[in-house]
Order: C-alpha cells, then structure tokens, then sequence
C-alpha cells in the first residue's frame, strides 16, 4: 500500500540555522532517503518552496479566485513529502519514526485513498 509522509515545520526553519546546522540537516534527511531507497520503499519526494511562494484557488460567485500564499495562517507549514510502498501502517510508521523532520517538526503518515 502507498502512504504519504507529508513533512510539516514552522515556516523559515532551514533558513533559521546556521550553515553547519543547515548542512548537517540535508545530510540527515538525505541519509534517511538513500535507507528508503535501499529498501525498496521509496516511491517519490518532494521538497516544496517556501508558502509564501505558493497560490490557492478557490471558486466564489462561479468565478476562480487565486490568493498568494497558503489559505490559513498556521504555525507549521507543509514543506514536503514522501511516497512509499509499504506493506501496512506499522511499516509506514516505522519509516517515519526514523525520519529527521520528527525532531523538529511533524510527520504526517497517510494511506492513498483506497475506494472499497
């Protein structure tokens, strides 16, 4: 089955540490994808741009209306995310566990959308 790791921290995070610091983090959530890899899980990543990069649509009135930046104002923000394959959520939870976004942010662990 296919669970998402979405990755959340509070907006600036890499941008707040010092370059060692910055470096040492990449390096981490690097390690952590080469494990995913040679394990056979790893589906697909995604490091997204900061939020204030980003633009939400909604339709009003029958008309599409696109804002800057996410929609709700939050203390986290959605940074990225992961795809595996894993045999069920305990797997999926193990994975996360392991992963350096625990340590400073949230890890989201959610199933594809299985219609039954």
């Amino acid at each position: 089955m296919l669970y998402a790791l979405l990755f959340y921290n509070p907006p600036d995070t890499l941008e707040q540490l010092a370059p060692a610091q910055r470096e040492a983090w990449l390096a981490q959530m690097g390690a952590w994808r080469d494990e995913l890899q040679r394990a056979g899980v790893f589906r697909s990543g995604l490091r997204l741009a900061p939020a204030d990069r980003a633009h939400s649509l909604r339709v009003r009135d029958g008309a599409v209306l696109v804002h800057d930046g996410p929609f709700a104002e939050t203390k986290e923000i959605l940074a990225g995310l992961v795809a595996i394959e894993c045999a069920d959520l305990d797997a999926a939870l193990a994975w996360a566990r392991r992963c350096p976004v625990v340590h400073g942010g949230t890890v989201e662990v959610r199933p594809e959308f299985q219609s039954h």
